[in-house]
């Protein structure tokens, strides 16, 4: 018996199970492959939904050598090698980087030349959604396509599609339990078939469940992504709902998420949403980071409970993250304010050193004043709107 996943691999576009919104006849994607102009792109979605399928269907198309690449073991040679043979010759070659998420700077950066002169046609594939680890200049030359899990429907007709050529029957309860268990995962749905058919060629449940005697998650379903699951529990930690964040969290959890992913939306959140209204939250946040990268599931899920209770119960500003936005809008939209010579380094006369006045002395800063943080006086800020006051010894309200 061979591989049901290389048997049932879709060949061309056209036998795509699932992810009818990019291989559908009117669709931009499906014209983009069949009219041969394929942008580098970079596809996320779930295990098992085609990503991969997807790449070697258009290296086919548009008869191309296709190079299958794994961020977490590459080195930037490989790149340097397959641009170098391919360089001086009218050949394209097609570049699939899997969890392309793990590229470091210096590997992105050697893909930046090569992607602008099209001596390659890039394509990555994720779980995560790549877009901001992505460096702008490799977002720019690109498109993101999103994958998604496939149905009830989807795996269905990959089934029928497999009992067109191979002999075997099932049991109705058994049909149901392929296809719940797999998670909307098309390889671990072919696996499990393929080895329940070695068993017997009649299937039934309790072969299926002695094979996979639990349900495969990964937090996601049609309809019902990881991303919406993270968005309500960061949503929810913002809202200050105790409960409703550790639901999500168990759901995620429960779904297999990586905690690393977890704690870093969390990190993410102690700054833009509590900030210095509870400076410690920045603190745990980090502290659970570093701690579930070590450790892992299950004691995971513990350390992940106490980050969500005291985000979810800590005072919230976004004062830093209203602050830096505002800057940036000013950076971006006027000329730039000259330093100040006094400013200026090495620190040259004129320069006034606060801590030989006590710690603060009047002077200035920018060439004009401009105002981008307000505080929210919420918990901790109003102390420190208290400590600045002092410093500069102004009379408190």
């Amino acid at each position: 018996m061979n591989d049901f996943a290389k048997i049932f691999r879709p060949q061309k576009i056209e036998d795509i199970v699932g992810q009818k919104h990019l291989v559908h006849k009117n669709s931009a994607f499906y014209k983009l492959v069949k009219n041969k102009n394929i942008p580098h792109s970079f596809f996320f979605g779930p295990p098992g939904c085609g990503k991969t399928t997807m790449a070697k269907i258009i290296a086919k198309e548009i008869d191309a050598p296709f190079f299958e690449l794994d961020a977490t073991s590459l080195k930037v040679d490989q790149f340097r090698k397959i641009f170098a043979k391919y360089k001086s010759t009218l050949t394209k070659p097609v570049i699939f980087v899997d969890e392309v998420h793990r590229l470091s700077r210096t590997q992105q950066e050697v893909l930046l030349i090569p992607m602008e002169e099209n001596i390659a046609l890039v394509i990555g594939a994720s779980t995560e959604n790549p877009y901001f680890s992505l460096t702008s200049g490799i977002r720019s030359r690109s498109m993101l396509f999103e994958f998604k899990a496939l149905n009830k429907e989807d795996l269905n007709e990959l089934l029928i599609r497999v009992q067109n050529k191979i002999d075997f029957s099932i049991d109705k309860d058994a049909k149901r339990y392929l296809i719940s268990s797999s998670g909307g995962d098309s390889r671990a749905f072919l696996n499990l078939l393929e080895f329940a058919v070695k068993v017997d060629k009649h299937i039934r449940l309790e072969t299926l469940k002695s094979l996979r005697p639990t349900m495969i998650k990964d937090g996601v379903n049609s309809s019902d992504t990881h991303y919406n699951l993270i968005s309500a529990l960061i949503k929810s930690i913002r809202g200050s709902d105790i409960d409703a964040s550790i639901y999500y969290l168990a759901r995620l959890v429960d779904g297999g998420e990586p905690p690393e992913f977890i704690a870093r939306r969390l990190v993410i959140l102690a700054s833009e949403d509590i900030g210095n209204a509870n400076p410690n939250a920045l603190n745990l946040a980090v502290s659970t980071m570093v701690s579930v990268s070590k450790i892992g599931y299950p004691e995971s899920r513990i350390i992940l409970s106490q980050c969500v209770i005291y985000l979810a119960s800590s005072p919230k500003s976004n004062s830093a993250y209203k602050a830096i936005n505002s800057a940036l809008e000013y950076v971006k939209n006027n000329p730039k304010l000259d330093i100040e010579d006094h400013l200026k380094s090495p620190s040259p006369k004129g320069y006034l050193y606060p801590h030989d006045f006590g710690g603060w002395v009047k002077q200035s800063y920018l060439q004009k004043p401009l105002q981008f943080y307000k505080s929210q006086k919420m918990a901790f800020e109003k102390t420190l709107d208290e400590w600045i006051k002092k410093i500069k010894g102004e009379k408190s309200e």
